[in-house]
């Protein structure tokens, strides 16, 4: 065992010295020693409740022959950080989150952990520390929030966000709005809908680092916590067998990942998290694996904001082995891939029953016969860029119109809750990429103002940065390269005609490469908008959307021999402080 160097031998007397302060036995410290790392905080409604899954998870580990630890990891709130300056770190916490569950594992020499996470940048922050350290790990999160009511109607987080620009266009009053205020989030969980949160919980499924219901079991069950139990006990068996994390996110784990992705409809931001997760693990990424899996897998779920039913209906037709067992009928899963429960994926799917309802088609009758993710090339996104396909107007699959440029969040959505965008428009916002932004910012806020103005079916927006999985429309994002780095989206002006077809998978501005040369030439990049602490080193270290917006290297950037940090701050060069450039380097251009 791993902790033996903490725990065995009389050289580690004080080692025990400090464990026995804390209370433990020598039959404890016998034992393998777990790590329970949980997103445990009181401002995160998905993790309000954390607590008490983490105590059944070490009833579960005790119970099994282990002794478990419990320490915590950062999480930041999407929804409470959307729409001002507090996004910039929704992204950029994501790397923070798996360097310190890093630290705490090595530093402590514990020989497996069960993670503990719900919403947006936890999951994919603590499963990229997983394949990062390859041990023993086990995932279970905290489970969907329920959909709340107004009237007869299920609603969720995005329909406030909606409301909002209901009320701007003058169709809702703000009386209105504060019964969707007071009822859209009933309780402890992750948002509802298919958002990024419950489709990375998803995809831990699908990975198979966490058991069967994980994605979709709500919060508020009881059956959450016998899973956590379950998990608990797992971990151990994990332990007994030496399953490393690695042992099951192989590149064939991953395919399955993005084929259940594709027909559940998840947030496109599992297209920066998959990527990122890979290259932890040492595997290969490429957007075009997304295209060609999105091409043969067909879209069987329409759950909010694409449709009408929420993480609750999901699970109660099945959840996500009722999406598998149809994606390995159709022979589009690798049913020999290796999965937590000591079986494999096929094994597990033996006795799942058949969904009987529109919530979850059966492959034979699809939404559509392509996934719920499209990518798109040309030449405003020559390394690509995503939109969520299925929650797409079908009237906006094919679009050309006229470019409205905004150069930040900010100002587009000053000129949306204006009424200054009409039908036909393409909202171009940019320098919000990773770099530009810095932390590519989810934009929820102008995507939901569209939709309830009633513009989601006439108005196309496009975009450097990201968007938040309740967005609904035609909301095409991680455009690359960024317009920081020097891409074409940073040369788009004022009524520069933007075509669009998703289904034929293409993003072009239609201006003459004449006119684009003469543009180059007088761009310069813009000066960095923040200039200092962890977002300007997170800038200056940032790699592009297409590949997931990892840090160079996964590091600190190798500079000589020596690793420095690239800020707007003195480093230490030697022994002593100085400025360094890096070519890669965007504070340092």
């Amino acid at each position: 065992m791993r902790s033996d160097s903490i725990t065995k031998g009389m050289q580690r007397a004080p080692q025990r010295a400090l464990l026995k302060a804390l209370g433990c036995t020598d039959e404890e410290l016998a034992r393998p020693l777990v790590a329970v790392v949980s997103a445990q905080s009181e401002i995160v409604p998905g993790h309000q409740h954390l607590a008490q899954i983490a105590d059944a998870v070490k009833a579960g580990i005790r119970s099994a022959g282990g002794t478990p630890f419990e320490f915590p990891a950062i999480g930041v709130c999407d929804g409470i950080a959307m729409g001002h300056r507090g996004m910039h770190y929704s992204l950029a916490s994501r790397e923070l989150i798996a360097d310190s569950i890093e630290c705490m594992m090595l530093a402590h020499a514990f020989d497996g952990m069960v993670l503990i996470p719900n919403c947006d940048k936890i999951v994919p922050g603590m499963l990229m520390a997983a394949a990062r350290l390859d041990l023993p790990t086990i995932v279970v999160s905290g489970g969907p929030m329920l959909a709340g009511r107004v009237g007869q109607r299920a609603v969720s987080l995005s329909q406030v966000f909606e409301a909002v620009g209901a009320v701007s266009a003058g169709s809702m009053n703000e009386t209105e709005l504060a019964e969707y205020e007071n009822a859209a989030c009933p309780g402890c969980g992750s948002c509802s809908g298919m958002f990024t949160a419950n489709s990375m919980n998803c995809m831990t499924e699908a990975l198979g680092i966490a058991l069967p219901g994980n994605g979709s079991i709500p919060a508020v069950e009881a059956a959450r916590i016998r899973l956590a139990k379950q998990s608990g006990t797992k971990i151990m068996e994990l332990l007994a067998a030496g399953t490393s994390a690695r042992t099951l996110l192989t590149q064939s784990a991953f395919r399955n990942a993005l084929a259940v992705d594709m027909a559940l409809g998840c947030s496109t931001n599992t297209i920066l998290h998959l990527p990122a997760i890979m290259a932890e693990a040492g595997l290969s990424f490429n957007l075009n694996l997304v295209k060609e899996i999105s091409a043969n897998t067909p879209n069987l779920c329409r759950l909010s904001p694409a449709g009408p039913w929420h993480m609750q209906d999901l699970q109660a037709s099945g959840g996500v082995p009722a999406v598998m067992a149809e994606l390995l009928g159709a022979g589009l899963l690798d049913g020999d891939q290796p999965t937590v429960t000591g079986k494999s994926l096929s094994e597990n799917l033996q006795n799942v029953r058949k969904p009987a309802d529109d919530i979850i088609r059966p492959a034979s009758k699809p939404y559509s016969a392509a996934g719920g993710i499209a990518v798109l090339y040309g030449n405003l996104a020559p390394q690509g860029a995503v939109v969520k396909r299925s929650a797409v107007h079908p009237s906006m699959l094919r679009h050309s119109g006229p470019a409205r440029v905004f150069d930040s969040e900010e100002a587009a959505s000053e000129a949306i809750m204006k009424r200054f965008i009409q039908a036909g428009d393409v909202v171009c916002i940019r320098y919000e990429g990773p770099a530009g932004g810095p932390g590519m910012r989810e934009m929820l806020s102008p995507t939901a103002a569209l939709a309830g103005q009633g513009l989601d079916g006439s108005v196309a927006l496009i975009t450097d940065g990201r968007f938040s999985g309740a967005t609904r429309g035609a909301a095409i994002g991680h455009i690359s390269p960024e317009a920081a780095s020097g891409g074409l989206i940073g040369l788009v002006e004022e009524g520069d005609l933007v075509h669009i077809d998703i289904d034929g998978g293409s993003l072009t501005l239609e201006v003459s490469e004449e006119i684009i040369t003469e543009r180059r030439k007088s761009w310069k990049r813009p000066a960095p908008k923040i200039n200092s602490g962890y977002l300007a080193r997170y800038a200056a270290m940032v790699g592009s959307a297409s590949s997931g917006a990892v840090l160079h290297g996964n590091e600190a950037v190798l500079h000589g021999n020596e690793a420095v940090l690239h800020s707007n701050e003195a480093v230490l060069h030697g022994n002593e402080a100085g400025e360094v450039q890096h070519d890669r380097c965007t504070n340092c251009n």
